[in-house]
């Protein structure tokens, strides 16, 4: 969510009174602009980490500052996109930001910004700009949980060219290997065929449908078992009454 400083494209507003520590940099991110925006980035961490739950060579998170000064300073030029994926790296979860001179020059592969009336702005021009010419990220998209606006691009040349649509409206990202798109109003992932990356919870309860489901399947299977042999005995008993008996036929 950070407005900061970027390179050439952004000017310096750092008082020079501040003294910033060179040792931890910790993120500097201020508060999500609503629930929405809360609930929005943690499904999509929550849904890539469990899609991506056996892979070790990635960073995935939210609403924490870059750090990308070319003089390794945390005084200048750092971003905090609202959610975004380094691939090729570690995933360490205590991370308190991402240090691009630390993390072996790395920038993110992906990105989403989550908008809001306060960045809107900033998110389709700034920081899309930043994103394609310092970043050089692959994949950029941005999504507003209010009017449900839906946007993304893929750097082409050096350039981000506007991502077609599929049929359902979902966005391809390349670097995910999955669809981004709408479902109940969230921004969701989708696989090559189409299904919904689930949530752990929506997992755990597909799990348990199909374990109830299997269950009845048996016990389904069992009582055809019981009507069969009901059958069977009735059908012995009406023979017998008729002076057939159906053990010596046997």
């Amino acid at each position: 969510m950070t407005i900061a400083q970027s390179l050439p494209l952004v000017e310096s507003h750092v008082n020079p009174e501040i003294i910033f520590p060179q040792g931890q940099f910790w993120s500097d991110e201020p508060p999500l602009e609503s629930n929405l925006h809360l609930q929005q980035i943690i499904l999509l961490i929550q849904c890539l980490e469990w899609w991506w739950r056996e892979r070790e060579d990635y960073f995935a998170t939210g609403n924490l500052t870059i750090y990308y000064s070319p003089n390794q300073k945390k005084s200048e030029f750092f971003r905090g996109p609202d959610f975004f994926v380094v691939l090729g790296t570690n995933p360490n979860p205590n991370r308190r930001s991402w240090v691009i001179w630390r993390e072996e020059g790395k920038y993110p592969n992906l990105i989403i910004e989550i908008l809001s009336d306060s960045t809107a702005k900033v998110d389709r021009e700034e920081k899309k700009q930043i994103y394609q010419d310092i970043f050089r990220t692959p994949d950029y998209f941005w999504f507003d949980p209010e009017s449900l606006e839906f946007q993304g691009f893929t750097l082409i040349s050096g350039q981000y060219q506007p991502i077609a649509p599929n049929p359902q409206g979902w966005l391809w990202s390349q670097q995910l290997g999955l669809y981004l798109g709408l479902s109940a109003n969230k921004l969701r992932y989708f696989t090559p065929e189409g299904e919904l990356v689930p949530t752990p919870a929506e997992a755990a309860q597909q799990a348990e449908n199909r374990a109830v489901e299997a269950e009845n399947r048996v016990l389904e299977a069992e009582n055809q078992v019981e009507q069969e042999k009901q059958k069977a005995a009735k059908l012995a008993a009406k023979l017998r009454e008729l002076g057939i008996d159906t053990e010596e036929n046997l």
